[in-house]
């Protein structure tokens, strides 16, 4: 019977399609930990999650059929060391995009409107009572989102933004860019503008990001980038963290090169750069794009259905690296 490693507890239904497809073992292991079990022959399959680095050394010696990822994205494995040593990958695609749209969305309006401020000030006393000029902010109908990505979770995005009465431009891949037809965009054709990365930059309200994380992408908003956008602008990533330099970003807010940011993930998650959460000009959320019960649980179904396949020797319904499972030992 297969051995399946698991890094971390997965909701229901997960925990129970493992147990039907093998030998399940539930460890918390740090990276040394990690790479001496995946090394050991010990375990065909191993559940993860996005803290868990798979890396090509860790990988080279590791005695794996698969992993399967919790989650929709994978930067936290090195697929082509994985497809390498014949090690297929899992995710679970297409499962969180209305969640994270929505808190994307969450993420302007109470940035722009300043509702932590104003929670804070009136859990601590300090409200008293309605003025004229009181904790003013910004619109979010009629101001220009721009869109860095068109993929499925940015043009959610874009469909509720349109409903808020916005102005919704996009590069479909910044910071290059490429041609999208009237036929690719469908239902967004003649709603929303394509433009190249520099002038989303310069013209947006708000900039929202949605691009997976890749050596072209990381650090895709550094210092150069905030001072090209307007100063009235807010920034939102939904995406990955490393897609924003942290560090140039906390002293662009503390310098108000930019009016604001609503940040969901970081740079080094879950640590944040220094300063950043001292920024009143701030809205912080720890990683809950996906943070529903139904897609929790819709995440698990897929990760625990993708091992347990692997784990019984069949090519997972969701492989990242299809390619490696003919070279699985």
């Amino acid at each position: 019977m297969s051995k399946i490693l698991v890094t971390t507890r997965i909701p229901d239904p997960g925990m129970d399609i493992l147990a039907a497809a093998g030998e399940v073992e539930l460890l918390e292991l740090d990276h040394d930990g990690l790479a001496e079990r995946c090394a050991s022959g010990e375990y065909s399959v191993v559940v993860s999650q996005l803290r868990d680095k798979f890396d090509a050394e860790l990988l080279a010696s590791a005695k794996l059929v698969g992993i399967s990822n919790y989650a929709v994205g994978f930067d936290n494995i090195d697929v082509a060391a994985a497809t390498a040593s014949g090690i297929t990958v899992g995710n679970t695609p297409g499962v969180l995009t209305d969640s994270t749209a929505d808190i994307a969305l969450l993420l302007m309006l109470a940035t722009a409107r300043r509702a932590i401020e104003s929670d804070n000030l009136v859990r601590s006393g300090g409200f008293t009572g309605w003025k004229p000029e009181f904790m003013l902010g910004t619109d979010v109908s009629g101001r220009v989102l721009g869109l860095a990505g068109f993929g499925r979770i940015a043009r959610a995005t874009a469909r509720r933004a349109l409903g808020f009465g916005m102005t919704v431009k996009f590069c479909p891949r910044p910071p290059s860019d490429r041609e999208v037809s009237d036929e690719e965009l469908g239902e967004f054709a003649g709603r929303v503008e394509h433009v190249a990365w520099e002038e989303l930059v310069a013209t947006s309200d708000f900039l929202s990001l949605h691009v997976p994380l890749s050596e072209a992408t990381h650090h895709l908003v550094d210092d150069r980038v905030l001072h090209a956008m307007k100063n009235t602008a807010i920034l939102i990533n939904t995406a990955r963290g490393p897609v924003v330099d942290e560090a140039a970003l906390v002293t662009a807010l503390r310098e108000r090169v930019i009016a604001g940011a609503g940040l969901d993930v970081y740079e080094a998650e879950p640590e944040l750069a220094p300063g950043l959460a001292g920024l009143p000009n701030t809205v912080l959320l720890p990683h809950v794009g996906s943070a529903t019960v139904a897609v929790r649980s819709e995440m698990a179904r897929l990760c625990a259905e993708n091992a347990a396949a692997m784990a019984t020797g069949s090519l997972p319904p969701h492989p990242v690296n299809p390619e490696a499972w003919g070279q699985a030992g």
